[in-house]
C-alpha cells in the first residue's frame, strides 16, 4: 500500500538499461590523440564539433525552450569532455524539463567518475533524488541503491545510523517500484542481499542479534512472495533454499509449497492468482512497438486496475505509464484527478501536479488544478503566488485558459481573505485588483465583446464593492467594460442591473440615458428603448415615465424606418417588380371613379369623409378589427396576389380555373414573428397546403396577424379548421373557413355580388361569370385570359357595382336608360338628390 504522504518516484521501461548501455558508460577524458597520423582528421573533427557547439548555442539562445536541442547540446558536450560547460548545459536543461531516467543516471556516472569526497558524494547524492522524483525508473533505484552502499562510508562499515539510512531508502524504493509487476524484484533482491550481508557482520557469540537479523530476512520473503512478481516462483524457490541453510525443516527438494507456513501459502497463492490475471496485459505492453497502440493498452490496464481499487497498484501503473508517455496530457489529467479523489491533500497530490505542469506546460486545466490542490492543503501565499506567476509563463492554446486561470487565483484569494479574521502575510484585497487588472489588460483586445468579458468586470466590481468597500472603484469597473465593449447590448443590461440590484434608481436611469440613443447589433436598439420604458414604469415616477415615452418614441420610429429601409434593399429589383405587378393588378380592381363623380354632393361629402377616416387609421397604423372585419379589409389588398397564384397555376394547366375561397381557410391572431413555413409546419399534420399568404401592411410591410391558407380540397381544409384555437407561437389562433362574401357585407364593402338568385360571382372586371361565358360564345374567335383582361368591359341588368343586392340604398331608381353605344342596353341607376326624390313623389 503507498504511503499518502510519500510520492511515488518515476521509473524507466524494462530493458532500458541494455538499450542504453552504451552511453551509460562514464565520460571519457579529453584527451590530444597519440597517434601523429591522425591528427589532421582529428584537428577536422574537432573543427566540425565546435562548429555543431556554437550552432547549438545560438539555437538556445534564440529558442531557450527547444528540447530537442537541449539534448543535442548535452551529448556533443559529454562527448568532448567539458565537464564545467556539461554541469551548466544539463542544469539549464533541468530548470525547464524534466531529465529522462537515462539522462539522470549518465549526470549522476559523471559526477561520480570525476569528483571524490564527501561533498561530492552529497551532491551526487541530490542528482539521485532529482532523478527518481521526475519519473519511475526502477534502473535508476537500484543504481542509487548501489550508489549509497559503495560511497556512503556509514553504509558501507554498518553503522547504526549508516544501517537505519538505507533501510529507510530501501523502504523508499519499495513504497516507488517494489509493486512493478516486471522489474520491481531487482529491489527486493537488492533489499534482501543487503540484509544478508549485515547478518554477516554480526559475530557468532551475539546469538539474540543474529537471530533478530535472520527473522527480519524471513519477512522480506515472505513479503515479496505476497507480490504479483514476474519471478514469483524463483523467489518461492529462494525462499526455501534459505530457509533450509538456516537450519529450517523445509526441504528443498519436497514438493512447491509443502513445509510453508499457512499464512504464507494463502498469501503466495492470492499473489500468484493476481499475476496470472496481470500476464495477459503486462504481455500485450511489452508487445506493442506503436506509441499509440500502447498508450491504449496502458489505458485497458489502468481499467482493469481501477476495477479492484488498490490506490498503490493504480498510482504505479499510472507512474509506469506516464515514463513511457511523458507528454500525454490525457494520461496527466487522468492520474492527477485520481489523486485529487483518492489523497486529498497528500503531498504526493501536490508533487505530481508539479511533474505533470513541468511535462504538459501547455495544459491551463492542470495549472488550474494545480493551484487548487494548493490551497486545499493550506499551501503557502508564495507557493501559490509562485506557481500562478509560472503559468502565466506558459503558451496555451486559447486565451479562456489564461482567463481561467486569472479566476482560479482570485477564487483562492477571495476565500482566504473572506475566511480569515486577521488578513495573513500581509495578504488584503490589493491583490485581488491587482489580478484583475492584470486579467483586463491582457485579455481586453482577446475576448473584447464577449460574455466572458463581461463576466469577468462583473464579478470584479462586486468584489470591490463586498471587499473592497469602494463604490467608486466598483463603477470604475463598469466604465472601464463600457471603453471596452460599449457596442454590446449585454455591458450596459450588466451595469444597469448592478445598480438596480444596489437600489442606485437615478444611476441606473442615467444609464439608460445614456445608451438609448446608441446602435446595437440585431434588434438590440429596439430593447433598450423598451428596457427604459418598462424600468421607468417599476421604478420611476410619472414624470419620469413620461420623459422615457417622450424620449424613444422618435428614436423606435428612426428605427422602425431604418429597418423598413434595410429590409426593401434586401428584397431587390425581383421584389420590386412583384410589388409593381400587385399595385396594376389593385389598379385594375378599383371602381371606375364615375361612380363617385355621379353620386350627389352629399353622398359625395360622406364618402370622403370615410375615406379621410380610413386614411386617419392608418396613419395611426394601430386599427382594431374583429376576425371578419379584418378578413374583408385584408381582401382588396390580396386579390392581386391570389390572381397571380391563380394565373400561375392556369398556366400550368393551359385552362383558366377561377380562385376556389371554399378550399380557403383564414387565420387571424397570428403572431407578428410568424412566417409561411411557421404556418405550413403549423397544418404539416393536415396536409394538402396549397398557398400561404400573410398580410402585410402596405406602409410598414410588416404582418397584421392576418393569413390566408389555400388547400387542395373541403377535406383537407375541414381538418385545419378543426385546429381552431390551437396555440402557434404563443398565440391562439382563431381559424374560419373564408368567406369574403358574407364579411365584405358585415364589414360594408362589397367586392363581390349576387346576380339575382344564383349568387354568381362578378370577375376581376366586373362582370359575372355566366355573363363572361354567354360573351365567350359570342365571339366570333376564341381569346386567351390575358386578353379577356385587356378589354374594356361594361356591366349590364341591374349589377351595379361595389353595392349590395339585398339592400337598395334610399334615392336609388330601377328605371333604366337606353345605351350610347351599339344595341347594349345598360340601366341607369344613379342615386337622386332628396330634391328629386322630392319631386319624384310630387309628380305621383
Amino acid at each position: 500500500m503507498a504511503d499518502s504522504e510519500t510520492l511515488v518516484a518515476p521509473q524507466t521501461s524494462g530493458g532500458e538499461e541494455d538499450a542504453n548501455r552504451n552511453e551509460d558508460q562514464p565520460m571519457p577524458d579529453a584527451q590530444n590523440p597519440s597517434d601523429s597520423s591522425d591528427s589532421d582528421s582529428d584537428s577536422e573533427d574537432e573543427a566540425q564539433v565546435k562548429a555543431q557547439i556554437e550552432a547549438l548555442e545560438t539555437a538556445l539562445y534564440n529558442n531557450p525552450s527547444d528540447y530537442d536541442s537541449h539534448v543535442q547540446y548535452v551529448k556533443i558536450l559529454r562527448k568532448q569532455g567539458d565537464l564545467e560547460k556539461l554541469r551548466q548545459a544539463r542544469e539549464a536543461m533541468s530548470s525547464l524539463f524534466p531529465l529522462s531516467p537515462d539522462m539522470w543516471r549518465e549526470w549522476a556516472k559523471d559526477e561520480t567518475t570525476v569528483s571524490s569526497g564527501v561533498e561530492a558524494f552529497l551532491a551526487v547524492e541530490k542528482l539521485y533524488e532529482r532523478g527518481v522524483s521526475d519519473y519511475l525508473s526502477v534502473a535508476l533505484w537500484c543504481d542509487y541503491l548501489n550508489f549509497v552502499q559503495e560511497y556512503d562510508p556509514s553504509v558501507r562499515e554498518c553503522s547504526a545510523a549508516g544501517i537505519s539510512k538505507a533501510r529507510n531508502l530501501f523502504e523508499r524504493a519499495l513504497t516507488a517500484a517494489g509493486l512493478h509487476v516486471t522489474e520491481g524484484h531487482r529491489i527486493w533482491e537488492l533489499y534482501r542481499e543487503f540484509e544478508q550481508a549485515i547478518f554477516i557482520t554480526i559475530g557468532d557469540t551475539d546469538s539474540g542479534a543474529k537471530e533478530k537479523q535472520t527473522q527480519r530476512i524471513r519477512n522480506l520473503f515472505h513479503r515479496q512472495l505476497s507480490v504479483p512478481l514476474a519471478d514469483l516462483k524463483s523467489t518461492l524457490l529462494a525462499y526455501k533454499a534459505w530457509e533450509a541453510d538456516h537450519e529450517s525443516s523445509i526441504d528443498v527438494n519436497s514438493e512447491e509449497l509443502e513445509g510453508l507456513s499457512s499464512h504464507v501459502v494463502s498469501a503466495y497463492k492470492k499473489a500468484l492468482e493476481m499475476l496470472n490475471a496481470r500476464s495477459h496485459l503486462e504481455e500485450q505492453i511489452s508487445k506493442k512497438d506503436v506509441d499509440s497502440e500502447k498508450l491504449e493498452e496502458f489505458m485497458t490496464y489502468l481499467k482493469f486496475e481501477h476495477s479492484f481499487g488498490d490506490p498503490a497498484r493504480i498510482q504505479i501503473l499510472y507512474e509506469r505509464a506516464i515514463a513511457e508517455f511523458p507528454v500525454s496530457s490525457e494520461l496527466w489529467l487522468e492520474y492527477t484527478k485520481y489523486l485529487d479523489k483518492t489523497f486529498k491533500t497528500a503531498r504526493i497530490v501536490r508533487d505530481a501536479y508539479y511533474r505533470a505542469t513541468r511535462n504538459c506546460p501547455w495544459v491551463g486545466e492542470l495549472w488550474v488544478r494545480y493551484l487548487l490542490s494548493l490551497e486545499r492543503s493550506h499551501g503557502s501565499e508564495e507557493e501559490l503566488s509562485t506557481v500562478f506567476e509560472k503559468s502565466l509563463l506558459c503558451t496555451f492554446s486559447s486565451f479562456d485558459e489564461y482567463l481561467n486561470i486569472f479566476l482560479t487565483r482570485v477564487d483562492g484569494l477571495r476565500r482566504r481573505i473572506s475566511a480569515s479574521a486577521q488578513v495573513e502575510d500581509g495578504l488584503s484585497y490589493a491583490a485581488i485588483r491587482d489580478i484583475f487588472q492584470r486579467a483586463s489588460d491582457y485579455l481586453s483586445p482577446h475576448l473584447n465583446n464577449t460574455d466572458k468579458l463581461l463576466n469577468m468586470h462583473s464579478y470584479w466590481a462586486r468584489l470591490e464593492l463586498k471587499l473592497g468597500k469602494d463604490l467608486v472603484a466598483a463603477r470604475g469597473v463598469w466604465e472601464s467594460l463600457l471603453k471596452l465593449s460599449g457596442s454590446m447590448l449585454e455591458s450596459w443590461q450588466g451595469y444597469i442591473a448592478w445598480e438596480i440590484e444596489m437600489g442606485h434608481i437615478n444611476e441606473a436611469r442615467s444609464l439608460y440615458k445614456r445608451c438609448y440613443s446608441k446602435r446595437f447589433p440585431g434588434t438590440g436598439s429596439e430593447d433598450i428603448c423598451h428596457s427604459w420604458v418598462r424600468f421607468e414604469r417599476e421604478y420611476g415616477s410619472l414624470e419620469d415615465f413620461d420623459i422615457a415615452v417622450h424620449k424613444v418614441t422618435p428614436r423606435l420610429q428612426e428605427l422602425q424606418l431604418f429597418r423598413f429601409q434595410q429590409e426593401s434593399k434586401d428584397t431587390g429589383p425581383a421584389a420590386n417588380e412583384r410589388e409593381s405587378s400587385r399595385k396594376t393588378t389593385r389598379e385594375k380592381r378599383k371602381p371606375p371613379s364615375s361612380s363617385i363623380q355621379e353620386q350627389s354632393p352629399a353622398k359625395r361629402s360622406k364618402s370622403m369623409a370615410q375615406e379621410l377616416k380610413k386614411t386617419k387609421e392608418n396613419d395611426k397604423g394601430q386599427p382594431k378589427h374583429s376576425a371578419e372585419a379584418s378578413e374583408a379589409a385584408a381582401l382588396d389588398d390580396n386579390k392581386a396576389e391570389s390572381a397571380g397564384l391563380q394565373e400561375s397555376k392556369d398556366k400550368s394547366s393551359k385552362r383558366s380555373v377561377p380562385f376556389d375561397d371554399q378550399c380557403t381557410a383564414f387565420v387571424s391572431n397570428l403572431s407578428l414573428q410568424a412566417t409561411d413555413d411557421d404556418l405550413r409546419n403549423f397544418f404539416a399534420d393536415v396536409g394538402g397546403v396549397v398557398a400561404v399568404r400573410i398580410l402585410k401592411d402596405k406602409f410598414t410591410k410588416k404582418s397584421r396577424g392576418l393569413a390566408y391558407v389555400d388547400f387542395s380540397d373541403d377535406a383537407h381544409l375541414a381538418a385545419a379548421l378543426e385546429k381552431n384555437k390551437q396555440i402557434l407561437l404563443g398565440k391562439r389562433l382563431s381559424i374560419l373557413k373564408s368567406d369574403p362574401q358574407g364579411r365584405k357585407k358585415a364589414a360594408g364593402r362589397g367586392t363581390r355580388s349576387e346576380h339575382g338568385n344564383a349568387g354568381k360571382q362578378i370577375n376581376s372586371a366586373g362582370k359575372t361569370d355566366s355573363q363572361e361565358t354567354s360573351n365567350r360564345k359570342s365571339e366570333s374567335q376564341p381569346q386567351s385570359s390575358r386578353s379577356r383582361h385587356d378589354q374594356d368591359v361594361q356591366l349590364k341588368g341591374r349589377n351595379t357595382f361595389a353595392v349590395p343586392r339585398n339592400v337598395k340604398p334610399l334615392g336609388w331608381s330601377s328605371r333604366s336608360k337606353p345605351q350610347s353605344e351599339g344595341d347594349e342596353e345598360q340601366e341607369d341607376e344613379n342615386p337622386k338628390s332628396n330634391d328629386e326624390f322630392r319631386k319624384m313623389f310630387l309628380k305621383t
